[in-house]
């Protein structure tokens, strides 16, 4: 059968960098970062006091309070990435069948600030079960496209992918095979998170995965730099609609890209570290492109997992290098998660959104905190250091690897 193409019309975003698209993406391009110290609770005893937290945020001007109560912070996230997506996609639901548009939405974790305060409430009592009616629906991952379809009235194809760090980028890859394959018209898809509490702060340290650069938190997301001592953690939401090219252009739909492909591997390696020759990275990005059908030399720009770990910023640049060759060399490869710390499921979404908009307006943003050379990585790539960079980006590829050895590659393309 002949496949459908799938473009993008419509984004949203809640980050540390900014609340919404426009804040987030002059955020990315002035080099602008989201981490300082915690505020969500007293951090004074954890080995990381720092993370990147989303700012001036207030659910009830998105939501009723009576709603909003019924919502962990990681679905309250979603809706509000998602209501701008709808919006901004101009989708008039009138005229639009519901049948025909769904919900796949990534979260790593879920709703961890809800099963810690509901374990600790019960372990802080006197052995009687006295639980929130809404502890369940509140914690479980797939409750954000839940709440998102039953606002909308979608009745597509609606579910939530759990891989990670990877999970929200899987979920673009499902939204995308299921319009492309005649299974849907359009997709409300991204990811949410928001695992900056005591447990995901306390458990990221335990792993010894968190930068403890408490001295200066806007420099601690430094990757590919030697000094990089761990990720800064992050939260938040991105939210991006697919939909079929031919309905797209027959309501008249603006489009910032098309969906070129998407590839998924695993590392079989080890549960948190990644393969030492990016083996599962190396096997993803060639996935990517031969789903796409695309040569090597086509891609401008990676935007890169690159989370400022020891060891996953070396075998990612150890991966791309063996995937592009010499044409690495003139790719503009960068990673946002300097400026937004580690968004864990929701990374994929909005590291995607950032690929979207470099298309859409020839830049690509910085890496940001980088003052030391590493000699495990090569200093003649462009990792698009401190500044960003104008460059016509006709095709961007955005990766993400996740816990468990998960990869997830989406490959963007400009719009013919």
């Amino acid at each position: 059968m002949e496949l459908k193409r799938v473009v993008v019309t419509g984004l949203g975003a809640l980050t540390p960098i900014g609340n919404n698209i426009e804040e987030y993406w002059n955020g990315l391009v002035n080099g602008v970062s989201g981490a300082a110290p915690i505020t969500h609770f007293n951090a004074e005893k954890f080995k990381t006091q720092f993370a990147c937290e989303v700012k001036n945020f207030n659910v009830t001007d998105f939501i009723n309070r009576k709603e909003a109560r019924k919502m962990d912070k990681f679905a309250q996230y979603a809706m509000v990435a998602a209501d701008e997506a709808i919006e901004d996609a101009n989708l008039d639901l009138e005229k639009i069948n519901p049948d025909r548009i769904g919900v796949i939405w990534g979260a790593g974790i879920g709703g961890i600030e809800t099963f810690q305060n509901e374990v600790l409430n019960f372990a802080s009592g006197d052995g009687t079960p006295r639980f929130n009616p809404f502890f369940i629906p509140k914690m479980i991952a797939d409750i954000a496209p839940g709440f998102i379809s039953i606002k909308y009235g979608f009745r597509g194809p609606n579910f939530t992918t759990v891989s990670a760090c990877a999970s929200s980028a899987n979920a673009i890859i499902d939204a995308f095979n299921y319009i492309r394959l005649g299974h849907a018209d359009i997709f409300v898809t991204g990811g949410s998170e928001a695992a900056v509490v005591e447990a995901g702060v306390g458990g990221f340290n335990a792993l010894h995965a968190l930068s403890t650069r408490n001295d200066n938190p806007t420099s601690a997301s430094r990757p590919f730099d030697k000094n990089r001592d761990g990720f800064v953690l992050g939260e938040g939401a991105g939210a991006l609609i697919l939909e079929e090219y031919e309905h797209a252009i027959a309501r008249g739909a603006s489009i910032y890209a098309e969906v070129g492909g998407g590839g998924l591997s695993a590392d079989a390696h080890h549960i948190t570290a990644p393969h030492p020759e990016g083996l599962g990275a190396k096997n993803v990005m060639h996935n990517c492109l031969k789903d796409a059908g695309l040569t090597i030399e086509e891609v401008d720009a990676i935007n890169v997992h690159g989370t400022s770990t020891p060891l996953g910023d070396v075998a990612e640049i150890k991966a791309i290098l063996d995937v592009f060759g010499e044409h690495a060399y003139t790719i503009n490869i960068n990673s946002t998660k300097s400026m937004t710390g580690h968004l864990l499921g929701a990374a994929g979404a909005i590291e995607a959104i950032s690929s979207i908009l470099s298309i859409k307006n020839g830049i690509v943003p910085p890496t940001i905190n980088h003052t030391e050379k590493d000699d495990a990585i090569d200093g003649k790539l462009n990792l698009t250091l401190n500044q960003a960079q104008k460059r016509d980006v006709k095709v961007a590829m955005s990766n993400t690897f996740g816990f468990g050895g998960h990869n997830a590659c989406v490959l963007f393309k400009k719009i013919d």
